[in-house]
């Protein structure tokens, strides 16, 4: 009988790779090697999200998933699998080059994507979608469209105008808009019988409409005030920053900003980072044109606001104007300042919503 003892079969380690969808999600097993161990499609729900994360566990220990659309299909999924003390990141597509080589399926893209976390390409911590900025997040998206309809509205009846019959036109044109919008929202039509009365209609329609989507955003503005105050109250004390600045830098960086490693990195994220615009000894710089372009829009707000009211802003763009910088580069640069000033504002109301609920 032989003396040597058996060897114990270490545990294999597992990445796990998702494609996302909307009703069925496709995921495929690979150990720290590469080899392909397996492949499984389950359901979009929280009984395929189980059975998803049990079968990951039956092939080994889960070093990590990797989940496309984690801001879309996949959130309910990286949810799930971070309440289960699992690691996940965020993985961007396929890029096209590999797709023309190894061709198109949902196996393919899931295996590709648990080959990104493997190999270091994929290293983004999603947002967690689970506190104020989601709330946030989704506040503003009813108000971006209200206001987004609010405009068609009176460009339309705007329109309508132009080529309403004389004696409505006359009347209507020199109005300013909201003078216009409270007059068209009083007209009687009457009976449609000719254009004059179908035109009043129209208009009087219109204007309903405004007033309604104007009475909505309001609604939103005051939901947004309040959420903000309480959430990030560092941020909205600082000077320029109001509710929609304040909620666009929330949805940026989401419920865990600290996955933004750096204020370096919230610039980039916000499109204010410079970078090198010329060779030589010019040494001329222009900002980042990637990013959340709306984060990009609320900093130039800040910045132009701070321009005009801001005492420290004010001298220095005068230094920075005697220095000879245009307009242009300032901004640039006051955008870079502002960035690192949210940045740090953030991460202060986040720590202090983390010990407040520790304390708790």
């Amino acid at each position: 009988m032989s003396n040597v003892p058996a060897l114990i079969k270490p545990a294999t380690s597992v990445i796990v790779g998702v494609d996302t969808h909307k009703h069925v999600h496709v995921a495929v097993a690979i150990n720290t090697l590469g080899a392909h161990l397996a492949h499984c499609s389950v359901p979009a729900d929280r009984a395929g999200y189980a059975t998803l994360v049990a079968w990951a566990r039956s092939l080994g220990v889960v070093e990590a998933f990797g989940i496309e659309g984690t801001g879309s299909y996949g959130v309910g999924l990286a949810s799930h699998v971070r309440r289960h003390a699992i690691r996940v990141v965020e993985v961007s597509h396929c890029d096209r080059r590999k797709r023309r080589n190894n061709g198109k399926s949902d196996t393919i893209d899931a295996e590709a994507a648990a080959r990104a976390v493997l190999a270091g390409i994929a290293t983004a911590i999603p947002k967690t979608a689970d506190g104020s900025a989601e709330m946030v997040r989704q506040i503003k998206v009813a108000r971006d469209t209200a206001v987004k309809a609010r405009s068609a509205a009176i460009i339309t009846l705007k329109t309508l105008i132009v080529n309403a019959p004389g004696e409505l036109r006359e009347a209507l044109e020199p109005l300013t808009d909201r003078k216009l919008i409270d007059r068209c929202a009083r007209l009687l039509p009457g009976t449609i019988t000719d254009p004059l009365a179908s035109t009043k209609h129209a208009l009087r329609a219109l204007a309903s409409r405004w007033l309604v989507l104007a009475t909505e955003i309001g609604d939103h503005d005051d939901v947004l005030d309040a959420i903000t105050t309480a959430a990030v109250p560092t941020l909205r004390e600082a000077f320029g920053i109001g509710a929609d600045s304040a909620a666009e830098m929330m949805i940026v960086v989401g419920d865990n900003p600290t996955r933004v490693r750096s204020e370096a990195a919230f610039a980039k994220l916000c499109g204010a980072c410079p970078i090198p615009a010329s060779s030589g000894v010019t040494n001329r710089h222009r900002l980042f044109r990637g990013g959340h372009r709306q984060a990009n829009a609320a900093l130039y707000r800040i910045v132009t606001v701070r321009m005009r009211w801001h005492e420290p802003t004010l001298a220095y763009v005068a230094r920075r104007t005697a220095q000879g910088l245009s307009k242009k580069d300032i901004i640039r640069c006051l955008k870079r300042f502002v960035a690192r000033e949210i940045y740090r504002a953030l991460i202060d109301d986040h720590r202090a919503r983390v010990n407040a609920s520790v304390a708790a």
